[in-house]
């Protein structure tokens, strides 16, 4: 592959640096046909842009493909089509956006293998990429799981047994281990560098079509809330990725990999511009922590967050809506043993700015364990400094989803009764039963458009504690038409903070 390039592009006077033509609303002249002198402009910024190989593509396809392997599985004595891993993702972001014929039509696929399972051994029905010369390869974990057989295939026909080494389910990834000589690799690259607009392969066995390549641009980075996975931070391409393509590399014009290609979304399961593929920046520590550990050690606070919408940024005092709302803090874990609180609102993370939930998250999966952090917070109007030590998640901790709580309105329409012991465990709460359970909303009713649900346990009305319907009563008539109120409930375990004008 030659050596890497870059051309800078500066656009002056709306003239391309090819100088090929000038374009004037929906005219266009020649430069020689351009008149007038022309009103000096400031020169824009100087762009880079990642030059093509000098070859076009044929030497990122030459490089990468050889890497980029077939992997069969057999299940119960069957071949898999490598659906089995996917079919309560699917059914889940189904009922998520409404399934095929719901209100958003296109649904989310795990680009697996083609067709039936089948009940001999064929064609390819998921890829993985060689990223190490002593046989390690990457793939997605809904490539391989509850494989009872691995069977690795490469490009040179060559074939392998497949050792998995360790999955991750909430990234969806996994390693898989073949025992080979002058086995071909694959580049790690910097996803991190990436920028929308830059070309893009994806490489893969789409349909059982071994070593096949596309070509795409990076559509958007750092996809979340798509509820394909339980840690998203997505690339989004155009290059055409069909099933079989799971597992498969998405490389740049280095041919270095910057992604896994893992998802689509689709209305007739296959190709349709949008893609997606885990960067890089995720996968990679990833990977090594299932090659040196056989599972994946991630930072843990403890901590229940959910982003601030309009009313909840009003009601913290956070001026430019910005941060991480904690709506929940677990006894003896790190964050509350660092002095974090329910209710502080977190705006920077080991001197980073956190945008929002799902960004924090990504700061804390991804920090080491027993890194001792430093943590600013807003807490009742001011800033305040925090040194939290980083634990380990433990294998049954839950991420809080990054909840919103919108609202016009609120209370008007909710039946609630005082929480006993029997409702509390029925409900799954945990500790000491504190609140009173909504046992019903009416429809179109103020409370449901506070975004309130039956089976709710309001814990707190504008910070005030709420033990019994006593408390609530008193709590609900302080409220004065106009008011933002703040709502902290409980709902199915988990503590999320709603903000409803009166």
């Amino acid at each position: 592959m030659s050596q890497s390039m870059t051309r800078t592009v500066a656009a002056a006077c709306g003239m391309s640096v090819l100088g090929a033509a000038l374009i004037w609303g929906n005219q266009w002249l020649p430069p020689s046909h351009a008149s007038g002198p022309a009103a000096p402009a400031p020169a824009p910024p100087a762009v880079t842009i990642p030059a093509l190989p000098a070859n076009g593509f044929t030497d990122v396809a030459k490089a990468v493909t050889p890497a980029v392997v077939n992997i069969t599985t057999v299940i119960a004595d069957r071949v898999s089509d490598g659906r089995n891993g996917q079919d309560e993702s699917r059914e889940r972001m189904e009922e998520f956006f409404g399934g095929p014929n719901g209100p958003f039509g296109p649904r989310f696929r795990g680009p697996q293998g083609p067709g039936e399972p089948r009940g001999r051994r064929g064609g390819g029905q998921g890829s993985g990429v060689i990223v190490s010369a002593e046989g390690y390869i990457l793939t997605n974990n809904h490539v391989i799981e509850n494989a009872r057989e691995v069977t690795v295939t490469l490009p040179d026909k060559r074939e392998f047994k497949g050792r998995i080494v360790g999955t991750d389910p909430k990234s969806d990834l996994a390693v898989v281990k073949i025992d080979g000589q002058n086995l071909p690799t694959v580049a790690w690259g910097d996803a991190s560098k990436l920028q929308v607009g830059e070309y893009v392969l994806a490489v893969g066995n789409p349909f059982g079509l071994n070593s096949t390549v596309t070509l795409g641009i990076v559509s958007a980075l750092g996809r979340g809330r798509m509820g394909i996975t339980q840690y998203e931070d997505f690339i989004q391409t155009d290059a055409a990725i069909n099933p079989g393509n799971s597992g498969g590399a998405l490389v740049n014009t280095k041919g270095e990999l910057v992604g896994i290609n893992t998802a689509i979304f689709s209305q007739t399961g296959g190709y349709q511009g949008v893609g997606f593929a885990v960067p890089t920046s995720m996968s990679r520590p990833i990977y090594e922590s299932l090659v040196k550990n056989g599972k994946v050690i991630r930072g843990y606070l403890g901590i229940g967050i959910q982003d601030l919408n309009q009313d909840l940024a009003r009601s913290f005092g956070i001026a430019d809506g910005k941060g991480a709302l904690v709506s929940d803090v677990k006894d003896n874990s790190p964050a509350d043993q660092g002095g974090l609180k329910q209710g502080d609102v977190v705006t920077a993370y080991q001197g980073s700015l956190v945008e929002d939930a799902v960004a924090l998250q990504r700061m804390v999966t991804r920090t080491a364990v027993g890194t001792k952090v430093p943590v600013r917070v807003i807490r009742d109007g001011r800033e305040k400094e925090l040194t939290i030590t980083i634990g380990e998640q433990p294998d049954t901790a839950r991420t809080a989803k990054a909840e919103t709580g919108e609202a016009d309105y609120a209370f008007a329409g909710a039946a609630v009764q005082d929480l006993d012991r029997e409702t509390a465990k029925e409900l799954g709460l945990k500790g000491k039963a504190q609140g009173v359970v909504v046992t019903g909303v009416e429809p179109d009713s103020s409370a449901e458009k506070a975004g309130l649900m039956a089976g709710d346990v309001i814990r707190e009305i504008n910070r005030q504690p709420v033990k019994s319907v006593k408390d609530f009563e008193k709590a609900s008539s302080a409220v004065k038409k106009g008011d933002n109120v703040l709502i902290l409930i409980n709902r199915r375990g988990a503590a999320l903070f709603l903000s409803a004008k009166v």
